[in-house]
């Protein structure tokens, strides 16, 4: 399967940003693309059941439509870290569980945009953390860095720990997420020197951004596309 995984350098650094805007962008190149959220924490509920507002932003992106239940398996309604949110309500997240939704997704689809919960190092269960499903899909991380005091600490361990977990960082993801920051293009470059992956875009402080207005500005890998 084609795609990603995308993980960021934190929670609320824009990774549902990133993951609906490539999305977009795999459909322009005339894949057929589903995207996933397997593990949700801080939802409405709904006359359908617990939503997730960044599992609902990937189904509306996505080219091909597929069932909420499929998207997000696992959805809890207070915004804690998830491990806590499942031990709340009894729930153990099951690798098996995410596995079954994931190959029914992808059914007749050309690629995939996983998108992780929280930072790299998100316990899910005892026996579960965010790169065991990272290794499951055998998709390349790209990282979504956001650009804030901090950031050059947080992209260079995480960068650091997706490699020593033996995986491909396909590459990295720019995105403004504090319109004060100050030296933006320093700490970019920065970055780049040190993060020794591609820059696969660089998206300004636009918070109302659409999808389709940040796929045309990603450059896809080809990693995605081969």
């Amino acid at each position: 399967m084609k795609g990603f995984f995308i993980t960021g350098t934190d929670t609320g650094v824009g990774k549902t940003r990133v993951s609906s805007g490539l999305l977009k962008a795999l459909a322009r190149s005339g894949l057929k693309a589903v995207g996933m959220k397997p593990i949700a924490s801080g939802a409405t509920m709904t006359p359908e059941g617990l939503r997730n507002e960044d599992a609902l932003a990937l189904q509306a992106a996505a080219s091909l439509k597929r069932d909420y239940a499929l998207v997000n398996p696992y959805c809890f309604a207070p915004p804690i870290a998830p491990h806590i949110a499942a031990l709340d309500a009894q729930v153990e997240i099951s690798l098996d569980q995410i596995r079954a939704a994931y190959a029914a997704l992808c059914r007749d689809a050309d690629a995939a945009v996983v998108e992780g919960v929280g930072g790299w190092q998100v316990p899910l269960s005892p026996a579960l953390e965010l790169p065991d499903l990272a290794r499951e899909f055998d998709l390349p991380v790209l990282l979504v860095v956001g650009l804030r005091l901090g950031c050059l600490n947080h992209a260079q361990l995480t960068a650091r720990a997706i490699r020593a977990d033996g995986l491909e960082l396909a590459g990295w993801v720019a995105n403004a997420v504090d319109p004060d920051f100050q030296r933006p293009e320093a700490n970019l470059a920065t970055l780049a020197a040190e993060l020794q992956a591609p820059l696969l875009g660089q998206l300004p402080y636009a918070p109302k951004t659409r999808p389709h207005e940040v796929a045309g500005l990603l450059k896809i890998a080809a990693t995605a596309l081969t």
